[in-house]
């Protein structure tokens, strides 16, 4: 695992696996990422593991959230997001 030629390393490769997923990366960055996932296994099944993990919990879990939960998540994510770039 490694750098490569991709420009992206390992680890920003793992942290940036869910918006990868989600399609919230610019272009050049997705491309970046996607050239490091095919060029590192070890990533690659990081990211197979994320994307069939969230094929299951989208069948699965079809429960209504409470809208306080859905608030807390998305403070502790932008919490985190702060705190790795920070």
């Amino acid at each position: 695992m490694g750098s490569g030629e991709s420009g992206a390393d390992c680890e920003e490769t793992v942290q940036r696996l869910y918006t990868y997923l989600d399609g919230e990366l610019t272009d050049e960055r997705r491309a970046e990422i996607k050239k490091h996932l095919d060029d590192c296994s070890p990533c690659l099944q990081a990211f197979d593991f994320e994307a069939e993990l969230r094929i299951v919990i989208a069948s699965k879990c079809k429960d209504h959230v409470p809208e306080h939960l859905i608030v807390r998540v998305r403070e502790v994510i932008a919490e985190e997001e702060r705190r790795s770039t920070g």
